[in-house]
C-alpha cells in the first residue's frame, strides 16, 4: 500500500490532504489493478507502481474537485476577509473518457504499459 508519507516524501505531492489520502489512493490502486488485468504492466524501477498510484490519486482527487466546482481557474478573488470563486474547467476534458486517458497517462509516466506479447 502506498502511504501518505511516501506520497509527500518521495513523490513530493501535496494536493491530496492526508485525511483524504486513503480514499484516493485506494481508487488509484483499483485503477492500477484494472490496468494489470487489461494490459501488460511492468515496473521499470523500484517503487514505480507507488509513484503511479500517487499520480493517479492526485488526478482522481483533482477531477473530483473540478466536477464539484470546488476548484478550477480562479474567476475572482478578494484579499480582505479572503474570498475566492472558481470558474468552470473550460477546456479540460472531464468526460469519463477524458478522465480515463489522463489516468492512463499518469500511470504510463512511471510504468511500462502495453498490449500484446511481451
Amino acid at each position: 500500500m502506498t502511504s501518505y508519507d511516501f506520497y509527500v516524501s518521495n513523490y513530493h505531492g501535496g494536493a491530496v490532504p492526508e485525511a483524504e489520502w486513503p480514499i484516493w489512493a485506494a481508487r488509484a490502486r483499483d485503477q492500477l489493478r484494472r490496468y494489470r488485468r487489461m494490459y501488460q504492466v511492468r515496473t521499470p524501477r523500484p517503487r514505480a507502481a507507488d509513484m503511479a498510484v500517487c499520480a493517479m490519486a492526485e488526478a482522481l482527487y483533482s477531477f473530483q474537485l473540478l466536477l464539484s466546482g470546488e476548484a478550477g481557474p480562479v474567476q475572482s478573488a478578494s484579499i480582505g476577509s479572503v474570498s475566492v470563486s472558481y470558474g468552470s474547467a473550460q477546456g479540460l476534458d472531464l468526460s469519463p473518457g477524458g478522465q480515463e486517458r489522463e489516468l492512463y497517462r499518469c500511470a504510463a509516466r512511471y510504468l511500462d504499459i502495453y498490449r500484446g506479447c511481451g
